[in-house]
């Protein structure tokens, strides 16, 4: 069976460099591109950040555009008090040698939709929605030729993590989200219910680390940087690993339980911008629109993690 084709967008961020370690060292998947987003970090350094994660799994050969530098309609807002002044704070960063592709993230995602057959390329957006949503706006032809978008985002039972509501990838865009979640795509959400199941304790950084190889204990030295603030805000013994829970589900769903919700965002509220509205219960008549992860095999993930980044 070939390899399934993905599209990574990104804010990298320690754990969406994680996320792009998983996809790249697994051969089930074949990355045709990452585009990077502003999010976590400004987009100068999401693109670079993108850059350098690749040159250290050993993939300078993966195309990386850069895309949409501020939300559609509002002003960015970052998480440096999460992932530092880099976006990848905890290791020696450096000047990657593949430049960035020309063009904009935008037009490679919608070249790409239009080019490779319908419904063989998988979009897997881990931080704002914004290039995702620009390009359904650009080319709303391209909605019906995308396999499904998985992506890291939202919240229910958790409620949120940059406000009491609202988890930090819609928070920042909750218009584009909005736009994803109406149009039409499968989606597959994996929110912060499940990735605060997935704690990068001591231990598994240990056996992370055990590994030995470059991206191993790079990626080992990220998240004990990372994990500090979580560690602190919840009282645990490391922090959620949020990103890579959506190349885990392409890889091993069966590790994951949920269940088919319709999923609204609030956009005007102040109280409540951001919010991910889950129909968990189904108690409204609106049409799923989502598949809503609400559970993971915590062990099971981190031992595909641990794995799969060793053969980097």
């Amino acid at each position: 069976m070939p390899p399934r084709k993905i599209i990574i967008d990104t804010d990298p961020g320690q754990d969406d460099a994680a996320a792009i370690m998983l996809a790249l060292a697994s051969p089930e998947l074949e990355v045709i591109g990452i585009t990077a987003v502003a999010g976590n970090v400004p987009l100068e350094l999401t693109a670079r950040n993108a850059r350098i994660v690749a040159e250290i799994c050993g993939r300078t050969d993966i195309r990386i555009f850069a895309g949409a530098d501020a939300p559609l309609e509002r002003k960015l807002v970052t998480a440096e008090h999460v992932h530092g002044k880099t976006g990848l704070d905890g290791v020696t960063l450096f000047e990657p040698v593949r430049p960035l592709e020309t063009g904009h993230a935008v037009d490679f995602i919608i070249e790409m939709l239009r080019r490779e057959p319908e419904n063989s390329v998988t979009l897997c957006p881990l931080g704002p929605l914004t290039n995702i949503a620009m390009a359904l706006e650009r080319a709303p032809d391209i909605a019906a030729r995308i396999e499904q978008i998985v992506l890291m985002g939202g919240g229910y039972f958790e409620g949120g993590n940059i406000t009491p509501a609202a988890e930090f990838n819609i928070y920042v865009d909750p218009e584009a989200a909005a736009l994803v979640f109406g149009c039409g795509t499968p989606i597959t959400m994996m929110p912060l219910d499940v990735t605060h199941k997935v704690l990068t304790t001591r231990a598994r950084v240990e056996r992370l680390r055990a590994n030995g190889n470059r991206a191993s204990v790079e990626m080992a030295n990220m998240l004990e940087f990372y994990e500090r603030f979580d560690e602190e805000k919840y009282g645990t013994d490391g922090g959620p690993l949020h990103d890579p829970t959506v190349i885990a589900w392409l890889l091993d769903p069966e590790m994951f339980t949920g269940r088919e919700c319709n999923v609204e965002i609030e956009t005007k509220s102040d109280l409540t911008l951001g919010a991910t509205v889950v129909d968990w219960w189904r108690v409204t008549e609106r049409t799923p629109n989502a598949f809503v992860a609400g559970g993971v095999d915590a062990e099971r993930f981190f031992d595909l993690f641990i794995d799969r980044v060793g053969r980097l």
